[in-house]
């Protein structure tokens, strides 16, 4: 039996879920990231700004040039993930196996189920139906025969849109006349690359395959497939022991020269590392440091390490990767662990010996104590709420602010 595939991809989903919670938003240019006045990007918009040329990843100030009447919000990522845990609660019902994409985003599985395209396409309706009864939000629904046909099915008729492309014909009539970035695997320096040797359209692939394949190598047979609406890849559900890297990296609002704070964030930044490693049962064999200067030039450090989940091991392992590094003003500061494995790392002997182990925990208390004489703030006892994006840049930005007034 032939796959048959749904794309299911919310309708500007942060906006709309602000919207759906405080109406007097409703037919206003609403923009959810950074605030005007702050360092960052757009995360997403509702259709009415949208209108005014903003757009996700957009440079606020950008954003703000063009409407600046616009009302402009903080994200708020716990309550998008918990509206998000409820959508895809609805979605799997109906899918042998479900592949999340995003937050607000998936591909589902509905052969077995649906049996036919008549079938699928009631599985669809059913969908936005009970998205918009028991949640309030509208979601754009694609049913095809393959993941790239329904990626481009869901956006066909958005917002609020239902389209479904059966077949490999239907799907390169549809798009053999536009241009090359509608294929979901040419990115913008990839459609450089083919504007520069003449190729626009998805026409021109399949008339310069060769050239193509000649150009890009795997990528460029992959290119040329998709061109020609080949493809047989398989609705995978995500594990996050899948996942290659746990990472996490913070933006200041001004840039940093204080090396006690930087090295202090950076310890933050390593318990948010421990604590999504531990929660899945993850070891990292490498420790990474990413930095971006206030000149935008960001580099990456990294090293091999015996197997680790502990933030003081992380901690460490950065921290000497960031006396190697050049000290110029920073934007941005993050550090990761990667190389990951599910399975129990071998134990040492100092596993075997409790002074070890009470040596990290002391060392552990002494860094909090530490930052509380520091910065006043009892970290210690509220990790939990660290943890959660926002509150750690709010986290950090009290931070740099108070050592601004130290010095």
């Amino acid at each position: 039996m032939n796959q048959i595939i749904i794309h299911v991809d919310m309708d500007a989903f942060y906006a709309s879920v602000e919207i759906r919670d405080n109406p007097s938003l409703r037919g206003k240019p609403l923009i959810i990231g950074s605030l005007p006045s702050e360092r960052g990007v757009v995360a997403t918009c509702s259709y009415e700004a949208r209108k005014f040329g903003i757009h996700s990843a957009m440079n606020i100030k950008e954003a703000y040039r063009l409407c600046p009447r616009g009302i402009y919000m903080h994200p708020n990522f716990e309550k998008y993930k918990a509206v998000s845990a409820q959508l895809h609660q609805i979605w799997d019902d109906y899918a042998t196996a479900s592949e999340r994409i995003a937050l607000d985003e998936a591909y589902l599985d509905v052969t077995k189920r649906a049996k036919t395209f008549d079938g699928a396409r009631e599985i669809a309706k059913t969908i936005k139906r009970r998205t918009q009864q028991e949640l309030g939000l509208s979601c754009s629904v694609g049913v095809a025969y393959s993941k790239t046909a329904a990626k481009t099915a869901s956006e066909e008729k958005k917002p609020d849109g239902y389209f479904e492309i059966p077949t490999p014909l239907d799907f390169v009539n549809l798009i053999i006349d536009r241009d090359v970035r509608v294929l979901y695997t040419v990115g913008a320096k990839t459609a450089e690359k083919l504007y520069a040797a003449g190729i626009h359209t998805v026409r021109d692939i399949q008339e310069h395959k060769d050239d193509v394949i000649r150009l890009f190598g795997k990528q460029g047979q992959w290119i040329t497939q998709i061109a020609f609406g080949v493809d047989d890849r398989k609705v995978v559900p995500y594990l996050p022991q899948n996942a290659k890297s746990i990472g996490k990296e913070l933006t200041f609002q001004q840039d940093v020269t204080n090396e006690a704070l930087l090295k202090d964030v950076m310890f933050l930044l390593s318990l948010c590392v421990e604590h999504r490693a531990k929660r899945y049962g993850l070891f990292g064999k490498g420790v990474s440091l990413k930095i971006t200067y206030a000149d935008m030039k960001s580099i990456t450090r990294s090293k091999i390490v015996p197997p680790c989940d502990s933030a003081i091991t992380v901690y460490h392992e950065a921290l000497q990767l960031f006396e190697q590094v050049n000290k110029r003003p920073v934007r941005l500061i993050g550090v990761g662990i990667y190389n990951l494995s599910g399975e129990e790392r071998q134990l040492s002997f100092d596993d075997f010996l409790e002074e070890p182990k009470r040596a990290r925990e002391a060392e552990r208390r002494e860094h909090f104590q530490r930052l509380q004489e520091r910065y006043h703030l009892d970290f210690e006892g509220h990790l939990e709420q660290i943890y959660k994006g926002e509150i750690l840049h709010r986290t950090a930005e009290y931070m740099r602010r108070a050592s601004e007034r130290v010095q």
